[in-house]
């Protein structure tokens, strides 16, 4: 259905999260199409979601998943994409390979719930897009009081600079925004954090690359 929708209207797809069977194992799995209808990649889940807050929720995904091995960096008709689900937005490092591999715009579909969303739902969109001076986009599932699974909502699109250029409330709904990506560059010359890291004090290594 994604891929025929993306043909049709020749437009980028990055696809949610959708459950994927795969030599015996079961993955969180996010599938990106490309405007000619062809699956340009799959993300699979990173970080599974092994939790536990006293008297408000316990969760461990980890029981029926398996977490994916590989970083995902995807070149579309609309930019450089790195992609994350959900609980792979609290990991830093994983938006930091991400935009040292110049992406542009990282996109998360995830769905936290009422306890963690209203907490840290927007902080970490704002965090992860100033921190690594790029665009992120949260999408999330409307809520549904009647699901044995309340998402918190709030799908929301930020700037470089941590700015929200748009977002929602809980409802079902589209979410808009204009995205120039000149606006990377301007950003990171204001801030220019990257030619200011202290490498002969820290540094991030990519383990995935082979070079």
């Amino acid at each position: 259905m994604l891929s025929e929708v993306a043909k049709r209207r020749s437009v980028t797809i990055v696809g949610g999260s959708i459950p994927e069977r795969s030599m015996g194992c079961l993955y969180n799995t996010c599938c990106i199409y490309g405007s000619d209808g062809e699956l340009k990649a799959k993300h699979r889940k990173l970080h599974l979601f092994d939790i536990d807050i006293p008297g408000k929720m316990t969760f461990k995904e980890s029981k029926t998943l398996t977490a994916g091995e590989s970083l995902t960096v995807v070149d579309t008709d609309v930019g450089r994409i790195g992609i994350g689900i959900c609980y792979d937005i609290r990991f830093q490092e994983l938006a930091m390979l991400y935009a040292a591999q110049g992406a542009h715009l990282i996109c998360y579909p995830g769905a936290f719930n009422l306890t963690t969303g209203p907490l840290h739902w927007e902080l970490l969109t704002r965090a992860r897009a100033a921190d690594n001076q790029l665009f992120v986009l949260t999408c999330s599932p409307a809520r549904d009081m009647n699901s044995s699974y309340k998402a918190w909502g709030h799908s929301t699109v930020a700037d470089p600079f941590g700015e929200i250029l748009a977002t929602t409330g809980h409802e079902e709904a589209v979410v808009y925004a204009d995205i120039d990506y000149s606006v990377i560059a301007e950003k990171r010359s204001f801030i220019p954090l990257e030619k200011q890291r202290r490498g002969d004090l820290y540094c991030l290594v990519d383990v995935s690359r082979k070079d």
